[in-house]
Order: structure tokens, then sequence, then C-alpha cells
């Protein structure tokens, strides 16, 4: 039924409550396992008539998308020796936005993903990332809000 699932995680031990979920889905199916993890976009402040400027440093960029796919490849590790097919990507950009573009462009079937769930009273439930991808994506959604403390 899904061939591809992707799996969006931000590092944190949260987002990765998610694993076991989508992993006995791609089990069951036989679905490859797309992990992703979005980061922080390049981005730049001028403001010419007080004379500041600020950008995002190349070098901070391109550190936190090491530490991204590293992070992603320790993962991808787990769920290989579970005998699935893992794929990593990751991306700069918003959030919400790149995970609801990538799903589109990327065949890919059911998207799974946690939630910190505690942004903001119109988000109780869900977290801003989450609400996003629910209200604009059209694929299946796999979300779990995670215990606060995992043991």
């Amino acid at each position: 039924m899904f061939k591809r699932i992707l799996v969006c995680l931000d590092g944190s031990s949260l987002t990765e409550q998610i694993l076991p979920y989508a992993a006995e889905v791609a089990l069951c199916s036989g679905s490859k396992v797309v992990l992703l993890e979005v980061t922080v976009p390049p981005s730049a402040v001028v403001q010419p008539l007080i004379g500041y400027y600020h950008a995002t440093p190349l070098e901070k960029i391109q550190r936190d998308g090491e530490v991204a796919r590293e992070y992603l490849q320790r993962v991808a590790k787990r769920l290989r020796r579970k005998r699935l097919h893992v794929e990593c990507v990751t991306l700069p950009g918003d959030p919400g936005k790149t995970i609801v573009n990538y799903a589109t462009q990327n065949d890919i079937d059911l998207i799974a993903l946690g939630t910190h769930g505690h942004s903001g009273l119109g988000r109780l439930v869900f977290g801003s990332v989450a609400d996003f991808v629910l209200r604009q994506s059209e694929l299946p959604i796999l979300v779990r809000k995670p215990k606060e403390t995992m043991k």
C-alpha cells in the first residue's frame, strides 16, 4: 500500500518516538523509509537606514547540514538492522513547507512525524509543523504526540 514513507525528524528524542510506528508500517508493507531533517535556511537581515546587516554564516549552515546528515545516518543504521531500506535527506528551509514540497515532488505515499505539541493555544494537540503538514498535504499522515520523557 505504501511504497515510500517520509519520516520527519528534527534531532530530538521526542520526534524519534514516531520511528517504531513508521518502521512497523514499513515492515508490513515492504516500504522504503525516507528520513528527512529540515535544517535552518540561510538568512540575511538588512536594515540599510541604520546600517545593520546580519547573515547566517556559511560555516554554520554547512555545520548544521553535516550534523543533520550524521544524525540521520545513525538513525538509518538502527532501522537497517530491522532490514528496512532507508534513505536520508537533509534540506534547508521552512520545515512545514519543505516537508510538504518534498513529499509531493518525490512520490511519497505516507508522511510520518512526531510533534512537540506545545506551540500555543491554537496548537494544543499538534505542533506548528505537524499542524501545517496536516492542513497542506493531501497525503495520508501518521502523527504521534510523544510522551515528554522517554525511558
